[in-house]
């Protein structure tokens, strides 16, 4: 469980997005980024920030049923105090999805008057989809459009091509391949996007990974912690990550001969076990 790994991920095909997101920017009304309901901050790509920089906005944050909902209240108060735009979205519950296209109106309303009094009434507003990999924006796509018009799979880096999607709810979308950026500098930025499975698991020490989600959960939810693996306070208070990930993986029996723990089968558990919400709603960073 190496801690002093450092996380670089910047593929070709990802230069070549942010070539098509600015090339793309002039045929859209909109720019809608998604960014992670559980990692606000990190999930927001500092480059599509750059890039979309003379377009509208309008930010959605999705899974938003696997955050923490009075966390998710603070960075929706902390939006609108800073006068931004941002809608959470869950694409399991459909909660949110009315509320997407009341603030693309509301943003776009200037334009949709103008259309109006040029007898262009009804006309669709063109909105790109951007985002880093793995955050939602197929899934979302698919909602909008009452079927599955976008390819999805839960690991990132699926969609690959710009592609037009045509929804119900009078908006058109343009989904942009998932975009990282090129040094993750903010070193527990970097951290937040490989535990949310935003950067592929087999590029990475995924043990590492799960030991600092064990140190996430001690230090903000203690109790999901110990509710969820049987866990006392003293296998929790003052301990360190990997003493943490050790008790879980005996406490499962995930042991190998000898009794040593089977280090790989006990990370990759806790890993898919946050995504997935078992451990409870869970949001790693406060505004």
């Amino acid at each position: 469980m190496d801690g002093n790994k450092n996380i670089n991920w910047f593929p070709g095909h990802m230069a070549k997005t942010r070539r098509i997101i600015q090339e793309n920017l002039k045929k859209v009304d909109l720019a809608i980024e998604i960014i992670d309901a559980r990692i606000p901050d990190s999930s927001k790509n500092p480059e599509i920030e750059k890039i979309t920089s003379q377009k509208p906005k309008l930010t959605v944050a999705s899974k938003c049923s696997l955050a923490d909902p009075n966390v998710t209240k603070l960075w929706k108060d902390s939006y609108r105090e800073a006068g931004r735009h941002i809608v959470f979205y869950d694409c399991k519950t459909g909660e949110g999805m009315a509320e997407i296209m009341e603030e693309a109106r509301n943003i776009c309303s200037e334009k949709l008057d103008r259309w109006t009094e040029k007898g262009m009434e009804g006309r669709s507003i063109k909105a790109m989809i951007v985002g880093i990999p793995n955050v939602g924006k197929s899934s979302l796509i698919n909602k909008l459009a009452a079927g599955k018009k976008a390819k999805v799979e839960n690991r990132p880096g699926v969609t690959t091509v710009k592609q037009w999607v045509t929804t119900n709810i009078g908006i058109e979308l343009l989904d942009m391949p998932g975009i990282l950026w090129p040094k993750l500098e903010d070193k527990m930025g970097a951290e937040n996007l490989a535990i949310t499975g935003a950067i592929k698991d087999d590029i990475l020490d995924i043990e590492h990974m799960a030991g600092l989600l064990c140190g996430r959960l001690r230090d903000m939810y203690p109790n999901l912690l110990k509710e969820r693996y049987k866990l006392e306070d003293d296998e929790i208070a003052d301990r360190e990550n990997y003493e943490i990930f050790e008790s879980i993986g005996r406490k499962r029996g995930f042991l190998v001969k000898g009794g040593e723990i089977d280090y790989e089968r006990t990370a990759k558990m806790l890993l898919e076990e946050f995504r997935n919400g078992k451990i409870g709603r869970i949001t790693l960073e406060r505004p």
